[in-house]
């Protein structure tokens, strides 16, 4: 009789679906972290300087004809 690599009992692979990724979350997390400074660092830019609405752009001035 042969050893087989495959485990005979179907549960024992189920422990592999409970391993994490520890570099993903990682990654995960710093993009949250960048994210979150991001949207302050905008926010403090719109207080600071606010954008004009679009509507009150002046619009392009049309040349007369001759």
């Amino acid at each position: 009789m042969g050893h087989s690599f495959l485990p005979s009992d179907p549960t024992a692979m189920s422990q592999d679906d409970n391993l994490i990724d520890f570099a993903s979350e990682r990654g995960k997390r710093i993009h949250d972290l960048k994210d979150k400074r991001l949207n302050e660092m905008r926010q403090a830019f719109e207080q600071a300087l606010p954008l004009s609405p679009v509507k009150a752009r002046k619009k392009a001035k049309k040349p007369k004809k001759r």
